[in-house]
């Protein structure tokens, strides 16, 4: 499904990524946890060429680019194949919530208008917004905000959704709300990596856990295996700083 061979990316003299190697399988739920700057984000901006990397490969489906050799037709092709959502939201605040959702079908996939309306009524109400199709980004909280741009990345229908630290700039209170949308689109099998600071949420919801320090990964497996029987001292280290309430037993 997704294969990521030998992925480095530097910011000038700063190497960022460092040899990436990670496969995803179709339907499985992987969380990348690590501390600020290990390149958790860089990684999901280079799976669809948001940010370009400098080596490696990057293999979703059937749609296969190396780094060396790249053209705007190939980006094109890849990025169809996968769905972002942003710490940020990025949302066109001159948008209603529902044309949100319709822009990437009409823009990206040509769709008409009925159907492209269709679809996106249906996926806010998946994410429980039905109520709020006409209203813009700055009458919305920023749980509403976040739940449509989930329901813009499932409108797409996309091989994979990449989720960059959903929650991180919402309020506590509004945490819950979103981390309960993406369980409730987990249980559908629609394969996801999720970039994470909550840690029970990952130990929850993954099929497997990668944890990334200083641009490689430097421990990956179950949630039983990172949170139980973690075998690097780095993994132990920032699960005690992140978790220290957590008993370790699953």
């Amino acid at each position: 499904m997704i294969d990521i061979k030998e992925l480095r990316k530097s910011f000038g003299h700063n190497e960022v990524l460092k040899g990436i190697n990670i496969k995803v399988d179709k339907g499985e739920i992987i969380s990348i946890l690590g501390p600020s700057g290990s390149g958790k984000t860089t990684l999901l901006r280079c799976l669809n060429y948001l940010e370009s990397p400098d080596g490696g490969t990057v293999t979703i489906g059937d749609i296969s680019i190396n780094s060396g050799k790249v053209n705007k037709k190939e980006i094109i092709s890849l990025r169809k194949k996968s769905a972002m959502v942003f710490q940020s939201y990025n949302l066109f605040q001159h948008k209603t919530a529902l044309q949100n959702v319709m822009e990437g079908l009409l823009v990206v996939q040509k769709r008409n208008a009925k159907e492209s309306k269709e679809i996106a009524l249906e996926v806010l109400q998946k994410v429980g917004l039905k109520n709020k199709i006409d209203s813009y980004p700055s009458q919305l909280s920023g749980g509403q905000q976040q739940r449509v741009g989930i329901a813009r990345a499932l409108a797409l229908n996309p091989d994979v959704i990449l989720f960059d630290e959903p929650t991180s700039a919402l309020d506590p209170e509004l945490v819950g709300e979103v981390l309960e949308v993406i369980a409730k689109i987990a249980k559908e099998g629609k394969t996801m990596i999720i970039v994470t600071h909550e840690m029970n949420f990952a130990r929850e919801i993954s099929d497997r856990i990668i944890f990334m320090d200083n641009g490689v990964v430097v421990e990956e497996g179950t949630p039983k295996n990172i949170f139980v029987e973690q075998k690097e001292e780095r993994t132990r280290q920032f699960l005690k700083r992140m978790t220290p309430e957590l008993d370790y037993s699953i």
